[in-house]
């Protein structure tokens, strides 16, 4: 059971506490995505300093390589990857719909083959409830099908259906204790009524959390928040809400406005290792010629250490050379980036302030432009 807390809101948006066994995370949070017990390219101290409170971790590349029982030998994914904050564990459906290879639905789980090698294995909600609790993660994911976008309404609705009765099976399944908790995740595609009968059934279920899932596919923005808009509502108001695989500083404001607490996305490291940066004004791409002889830091309004002693210039170099310190550095000031976004809307909802923030924040950062 998971202790959650709204301290403060301005119209939808809110700020809470949300206890855990490994610590407590300040929402609206972004959790640093760490797939296989590592966000790439940084230490468990540098994610540590960029502010970030809870790590992802996720149940398929976990069972494949070095397997959840190996991990649990280890005194779990806390102990194993040395980061003893809070955890949230992916069920692993949505990499098992976009990364096996032959795969088969059926309503006892998905067969699949491993993208590494081909070995073939079932993944069922037991098994993944199972999976999660020997990875000890503090918030587990119920086993859902993520469909594709775009799907038909009776594909969709086929698909959702099955997924609230995996959920009922992963609740059913799941050991509940103090400081551990269970997500329920919301499918139905883009269609408003299979939206809330997915919500109405895991509310009858009874969670710790409810997720948006099956946003952020490939539809455009001005979609996912229209399907925010009527989902959101219908949830749980005393329950935290995760938005999950999102994403742009812009989404991830517009899904504030709309009710979210939690979120996660592989961007800041993604772009980090890209030679992209997150900045107050837009997105730096450091392999354009004009940094060469920037003396200036990515970000002159950023207090992260690499904008404190990094020049523009030498990033650039280190990406021009494709050297390993280029990914480390922009990763951990992009991390940094988000949480610091993350501190900024928490304060402004508090003060009340939060939709000039929005405003404004948009107007200088161009809508995610790219420099």
């Amino acid at each position: 059971m998971l202790n959650f807390k709204v301290l403060a809101t301005q119209n939808r948006s809110r700020v809470g506490l949300l206890e855990t066994a490994h610590g407590t995370v300040h929402t609206p949070a972004f959790m640093a995505v760490g797939t296989c017990a590592t966000v790439k390219a940084l230490t468990p101290e540098m994610i540590a300093s960029t502010g970030t409170e809870v790590v992802l971790g996720n149940t398929y590349h976990l069972m494949l390589r070095p397997g959840a029982q190996r991990v649990h030998d280890f005194g779990g994914l806390h102990k194993f990857m040395n980061w003893p904050h809070p955890i949230l564990t992916d069920s692993g459906g949505f990499q098992v719909m976009s990364l096996s290879g032959l795969r088969k639905i059926t309503e006892e789980g998905v067969t699949f083959a491993s993208h590494i090698d081909g070995a073939r294995y079932l993944l069922s909600p037991e098994k993944s409830m199972e999976i999660q609790r020997l990875l000890d993660s503090d918030i587990n994911m119920a086993f859902d099908e993520c469909i594709a976008y775009p799907a038909t309404y009776e594909d969709t609705q086929k698909s959702m259906r099955l997924s609230m009765r995996w959920a009922r099976r992963s609740h059913a399944a799941f050991q509940d204790k103090p400081g551990y908790g269970l997500f329920g995740i919301v499918q139905g595609g883009m269609y408003r009524d299979l939206r809330l009968e997915s919500v109405k059934c895991l509310m009858d279920i009874g969670f710790d959390g409810y997720a948006v899932g099956g946003l952020a596919v490939g539809e455009p923005q001005s979609m996912m928040f229209e399907v925010m808009d009527y989902t959101v509502d219908a949830l749980d108001p005393l329950k935290p809400r995760y938005l999950m695989g999102v994403g742009r500083p812009s989404d991830i404001l517009g899904a504030v406005a709309r009710g979210i607490d939690m979120f996660d996305c592989v961007m800041p490291s993604r772009s980090g290792r890209t030679g992209q940066a997150f900045t107050s004004h837009g997105v730096l791409n450091l392999h354009n010629a004009c940094h060469r002889d920037d003396h200036g830091p990515l970000d002159e309004e950023c207090s992260c250490s690499v904008c404190q002693n990094y020049t523009r210039g030498y990033l650039h170099h280190l990406v021009h050379c494709k050297e390993i310190l280029g990914a480390m550095l922009l990763t951990q000031h992009n991390l940094h980036f988000y949480q610091n976004l993350m501190q900024q809307i928490r304060m402004h909802i508090t003060q009340g302030t939060f939709e000039d923030f929005y405003r404004s924040f948009l107007d200088r950062y161009a809508h995610d432009r790219k420099m």
